[in-house]
């Protein structure tokens, strides 16, 4: 049978009804957690005392009042001292006579998370046997019998409580043990606060939401634990909270650069606020790339009309300037002004070649990447277009492989080094670094120095259009980068120097799985064009693996059928017959790469993805290897 949490707390209160003594439990804030019904009884305390959250120390005061303790010279010096020792939280035991003539003993044990456990025993009746002992010796033989068997029947009794009272306790130290290992396995921080904002409990995993905050919490003021800047953001939502106003907001922790979610719950018996927080970062990196691409999608829709009329009439702009220009007997002032028109024309024609491309479907496709190499390569394809005055300096301090789109970084970087070479002019320097930021981020900072940006490129250089070189620039070079980023869950910032212009462009940090390097093994080229099968041949033997060669499915899958050695197949989508790539990675029985020079929207692309990876044409070595190696690892 299963029983619920109020289920469990019936019946613990039910166990603890049945114990003859007076029993409480508050916690290490003083306040009641638990107590049975003697305790009501045996104090007359009122209904409001003796539920749960009640303050030890408004009970003390309201038996003073009614002279549980006797005559009290100082009632508030008093019942601040039986505060003071409360919170000691040591073992005592003591015997008291209470004002109505009746004597009690006291007993009182610690818990291990903090509050302590108290029985209170009648024993006006051992008191009486006692003075009964001291003041009748006549009768001690027959009163010392009675009052033998009143109390041997008495110890009896008390034996059974006292073995019900440490079963009771067993079981709430098994229960709040099983809720602590529930709460400390749950990744999120759960906390509550009191009143005055400190921390009276805490699963202590503050330090794995927020990097850099200490774990051990409990005692510890919500301010001192998170920090200046942190506390800045949240302290609205913890005043609305402790006035009863629930709440759930989001909030970037500057110092670990990373995103928070947190849920403020007020906590109406105590006055104080349940908090949930969660490191969200990841997720929202995810939303950021989804939003752009949703962006994308809707200007592809509202651009693809537009460009396909405009590009009609560019055509027959064209068409007629082109014959204007070949007609005899024009003006010689006719000439320069149909070159110039043809010259806009072709021109208005490259930009929306651009605008097609930046709107365009384009998946975000992320593979191993080692940073040192990746920029040695992208120094090589920038070198020849920077003027023999303008020098580039790139470093990077980034260990292992990084997931990332190196076709989108590429164009990206690129294109900020180019824009770096206009503003310098003849002379001048460019810097490249790239960096892990607070192990959230992958930083990469291009400076020059230049002139800087403008005030209004650094507020509208990411749109589209905008430009600063006058009739030289199409305004889509910035805009294509931030559109770049923005679809891998990045973001780019633009700023100055003293020296110069500085972009920030920061990607989410995907550290690539470690795979094991396997042997080469035998790789079954299948392309049906026989110049592309020599070079991608090439790539193979140079990354050390066997080859063997098929420009057909049916070629294929007999070579298989014949050859255990083959380890891997790589394949071309579009092949010569009836069947495609697709249907030969299908059938396959050993990991498949899939290459090909579709578009990334084209449906067999799209297909080729749940498949194997993809490799776009054209390709090199580099991202040959990575795509065998991810075929390897999905098989």
């Amino acid at each position: 049978m299963q029983f619920t949490d109020r289920h469990h707390s019936d019946l613990t209160q039910a166990g603890l009804n049945l114990i003859q003594q007076a029993l409480s439990i508050y916690g290490r804030d003083l306040r009641l957690v638990q107590c049975n019904r003697r305790f009501q009884e045996m104090f007359d305390l009122p209904e409001a005392l003796v539920t749960v959250g009640a303050g030890f120390e408004d009970t003390i005061r309201h038996l003073v009042a009614r002279g549980e303790y006797g005559e009290v010279a100082n009632p508030e010096e008093f019942v601040a001292t039986r505060v003071h020792q409360a919170r000691a939280f040591e073992p005592h035991y003591m015997e008291r006579p209470r004002a109505n003539g009746r004597w009690i003993s006291v007993e009182g044990a610690p818990m291990p998370q903090g509050g302590w456990v108290t029985v209170y025993t009648d024993i006006t009746r051992t008191k009486e046997q006692e003075q009964l002992l001291r003041t009748r010796s006549e009768l001690l033989s027959e009163e010392v019998l009675k009052r033998s068997e009143q109390l041997a029947a008495t110890n009896r009794q008390l034996a059974s409580t006292i073995s019900a009272l440490e079963e009771t306790q067993r079981q709430l130290r098994a229960i709040e043990a099983r809720t602590r290992l529930t709460t400390e396995m749950m990744p999120a921080h759960i906390a509550h606060v009191d009143s005055s904002g400190r921390y009276t409990y805490s699963n202590q995993k503050l330090n794995s939401v927020i990097p850099g905050r200490p774990s051990d919490i409990v005692g510890m003021s919500i301010a001192e634990a998170l920090g200046p800047d942190a506390f800045a953001k949240v302290r609205p939502h913890l005043d609305a909270a402790l006035a009863g106003q629930p709440s759930t907001f989001e909030f970037t922790d500057a110092p670990s650069l990373r995103r928070i979610r947190a849920s403020f719950t007020p906590d109406q018996s105590e006055n104080g606020v349940y908090i949930l927080s969660m490191d969200v970062t990841e997720e929202t990196q995810t939303r950021v790339a989804l939003q752009q691409t949703r962006r994308r999608e809707i200007a592809a829709q509202l651009t693809s009309g537009l460009a396909h009329d405009f590009s009609n009439l560019l055509t027959i702009i064209l068409g007629m300037q082109s014959k204007l220009g070949r007609m005899p007997g024009l003006p010689d002032e006719a000439a320069p002004l149909i070159s110039a028109t043809l010259s806009a024309a072709r021109r208005g024609g490259t930009l929306l070649g651009r605008i097609a491309d930046m709107t365009a479907s384009r998946q975000h496709q992320p593979v191993p990447t080692r940073i040192e190499p990746f920029l040695q390569e992208l120094s090589t394809l920038a070198g020849p277009s920077l003027p023999q005055g303008v020098t580039l300096r790139m470093s990077s301090d980034v260990p292992g492989a990084i997931l990332l789109d190196r076709g989108m970084l590429q164009d990206s970087l690129l294109n900020l080094i180019l824009n770096a070479r206009d503003a310098c002019g003849a002379r001048g320097e460019i810097t490249l670094t790239a960096r892990i930021e607070a192990a959230t981020w992958l930083r990469f900072e291009v400076r020059d120095t230049g002139p800087g940006f403008t005030e209004a490129a650094l507020r509208h250089g990411a749109e589209p259009f905008f430009t600063t070189k006058g009739g030289e620039g199409s305004g889509l070079g910035l805009a294509m980068v931030y559109d770049a980023t923005k679809l891998a869950g990045g973001d780019l910032k633009l700023s100055n120097t003293p020296q110069g212009a500085r972009v920030l462009l920061r990607l989410p940090l995907r550290p690539a799985p470690e795979v094991e390097e396997a042997e080469p093994g035998m790789v079954l080229l299948v392309e049906d064009n026989a110049d592309l099968r020599g070079t991608v041949r090439e790539m193979l033997t140079g990354l050390g693996c066997r080859v063997v060669e098929a420009a057909s499915v049916a070629e294929a899958e007999a070579l298989i059928a014949g050859l255990p050695e083959i380890t891997s197949v790589l394949t071309d989508i579009q092949l010569e017959g009836p069947e495609t790539g697709l249907d030969l990675a299908a059938r396959c029985v050993v990991p498949v790469a899939l290459m090909t020079s579709l578009p990334a929207d084209h449906a067999l692309y799209r297909a080729g993805t749940a498949l194997g990876p993809v490799l776009r044409k054209p390709f090199g070595a580099e991202d040959l290897a990575a795509a065998l190696g991810q075929s390897r690892a999905m098989a």
